[in-house]
């Protein structure tokens, strides 16, 4: 692991070149299937183990990947080290058939759902089941095919020649996927993947001729464990273990995929479906068709049948991993609808507020003098003395629509001056209990109060009296809705929640009207001369301004409902605590 990659391209090219040398010159012995067999074994432990140290030092799916290699690679491992016990140990020559075949048959399989997992992607939800879910439908299918169609001729009725050449073909066929799916994940990634994939995509087709040469060798006797036809096998091998290396110098981290990738995505549940049509096709071949003995015939039908209900268990428990996920998905999508809608409708009065803002902020001010003129005369009318019953009744009239004028007035200017304020910290539960004070709820008998604060609540960073303003005009419009149906419960809860505290005010009374108009100005239900419509509004710009939102809604079993939340200062803010 430690060996340089130019230093190791050095020892592969002058060890297979060495390799080259001595099958060429030294003729079938025993040092010679030493050499091959230690060769090849050693090289496979080497790779197995470097996969094997990728897979603990990374993370996720990288992770996964690096464990399906490593198995492959050990379950390749675990056949060469049965062909070296049986021809360096007990000196004997392989046994046709040799059951370390069926492990490395299946060794190709870990691979094929390693490239599967696409860890070049980012990961996703609930990609785990269906990573596990597609290896298990795999390894099924793999296991299938082999029980189909080359294990018959193995171990029910013997037949040497038509198990190699079935054997072989089938081999062939799972090698040629494996390189189509690394190629495919080469062009579908971009910088460490593809270079990853393409050196496996290298190493596993020169490992796929390498096979098809040494078994068309085996057909015709000229094989033996050390001879030429073991070079390509070496060269393969030694490109394998060059792959864990480049991998160990860069971090194998998920990359965002190219276009390509769908061609890889599209790819799998394609050899599914298709995995899955051709069983009842192979069984009825295997029933009309198949020359084979009636023993081979009947395993081969109990086969299909088997393959049918196992991979048609996997593929419902998919579907219904699927419709899972489906309705998880639709959950979410509705929870990012209503809180794009409330974003949106939070914009719409924050442009509305501040539009109305500046707009008020001037006229108030020009309104103002003459309306304080009016007033002015109108009590000095009054105290004259001078007017008579009916003129007096007159003037103090316009006094009176003048004073309201000018409360109007002093509203717009409140409402509009609720921008730069000094802030402080604020304790919110010392002032939630003023606000209850101010507004003699405590002295009030036909309405019940209940204060569920929480002590010792962290500190606000705010300006205390607008704060205090705005929770005053929640709990006096309270109290004008429970005076209407003549009293009720007033609640009001503070607590904290991750880094903001909760404020709730519930009443009793009829609830909200039109909750989704409560905070627009001058919107109100209260009758002409009582409300102007701008209290609400007033406490909505103040919550916005102190980083915080407030919304409303009436409740299932009556009521109206105002939670306002705001974030705790910092520890870093450096402030003295403020007199609320």
């Amino acid at each position: 692991m430690k060996m340089g990659r130019n230093g190791w391209l050095g020892c592969a090219g002058a060890f297979t070149l060495l390799y080259l040398i001595v099958s060429l010159t030294v003729s079938r012995s025993f040092g010679l299937t030493l050499l091959g067999d230690v060769s090849a074994l050693a090289l496979l432990v080497l790779a197995t183990v470097q996969m094997a140290a990728h897979a603990l030092s990374n993370r996720g799916q990288t992770r996964s990947f690096w464990i399906l290699m490593a198995s492959g690679f050990a379950m390749w491992a675990a056949n060469q080290t049965g062909w070296s016990y049986y021809e360096l140990l007990l000196r004997r020559d392989m046994p046709d058939p040799y059951a370390g075949d069926i492990i490395l048959f299946l060794h190709v399989v870990p691979l094929m759902a390693a490239v599967a997992l696409r860890p070049h992607r980012p990961p996703a939800a609930g990609k785990l089941y269906f990573s596990t879910l597609n290896l298990l439908m795999l390894v099924a299918w793999w296991v299938f095919l082999y029980a189909f169609i080359v294990f018959p001729d193995e171990y029910i009725v013997l037949n040497i020649p038509v198990y190699g050449r079935s054997y072989d073909l089938l081999y062939l066929l799972e090698n040629l996927l494996l390189v189509a799916f690394f190629g495919i994940a080469a062009a579908a990634s971009e910088n460490v993947w593809k270079k990853i994939y393409w050196n496996l995509f290298g190493a596993a087709g020169l490992y796929t001729i390498a096979s098809v040469t040494i078994n068309l060798a085996i057909d015709h006797g000229r094989y033996y464990t050390g001879s030429r036809y073991d070079v390509p096998l070496v060269v393969s091998l030694c490109w394998f273990v060059w792959v864990g290396l480049i991998a160990g110098r860069v971090q194998t981290a998920a990359e965002p995929a190219v276009e390509n990738d769908g061609r890889l995505i599209a790819l799998a549940p394609r050899i599914a479906m298709l995995a899955i049509l051709s069983l009842p096709v192979l069984g009825l071949w295997a029933y009309l068709f198949d020359p084979s003995p009636t023993p081979v015939r009947r395993f081969r039908l109990l086969v299909a049948l088997a393959a049918i209900l196992v991979l048609g268990s996997f593929v419902f428990l998919k579907q219904y991993l699927l419709d899972h996920q489906l309705v998880r998905l639709l959950h979410e999508t509705h929870r990012s609808f209503e809180n794009l809608q409330r974003l949106q409708a939070e914009l719409v009065q924050k442009e509305k507020l501040a539009a109305l803002g500046q707009m008020v902020a001037g006229a108030a001010h020009e309104i103002n003098n003459p309306v304080a003129a009016i007033v002015g005369y109108t009590d000095l009318l009054s105290d004259s003395g001078l007017l008579n019953p009916e003129q007096l009744s007159m003037t103090r009239k316009i006094g009176q629509q003048a004073r309201r004028t000018h409360s109007l007035l002093s509203d717009l200017l409140s409402f509009a001056q609720q921008n730069a304020a000094e802030k402080s910290l604020v304790d919110i539960g010392s002032l939630l209990q003023k606000a209850i004070q101010a507004e003699g709820l405590r002295r009030n008998q036909k309405i019940r109060v209940e204060a569920r604060i929480d002590r010792d609540l962290p500190r606000i960073l705010g300006n205390a009296n607008q704060l205090f303003q705005a929770c005053t005009e929640i709990v006096r419009n309270a109290v004008d809705a429970l005076e209407e149906v003549g009293g009720g419960t007033f609640v009001i809860a503070a607590f904290l929640q991750g880094d903001e505290i909760v404020v709730e005010f519930s009443d009793t009374g009829r609830g909200l009207r039109e909750p989704n108009k409560v905070f627009d100005p001058f919107y109100t239900t209260k009758p002409i001369g009582k409300g102007t419509g701008l209290g609400l509004s007033a406490t909505y710009g103040v919550v916005q301004h102190h980083q915080g939102h407030i919304t409303c809604y009436n409740k299932p079993e009556g009521g109206a409902l105002f939670i306002v939340r705001l974030p705790v200062a910092r520890p870093a803010v450096a402030a003295a605590p403020g007199n609320a």
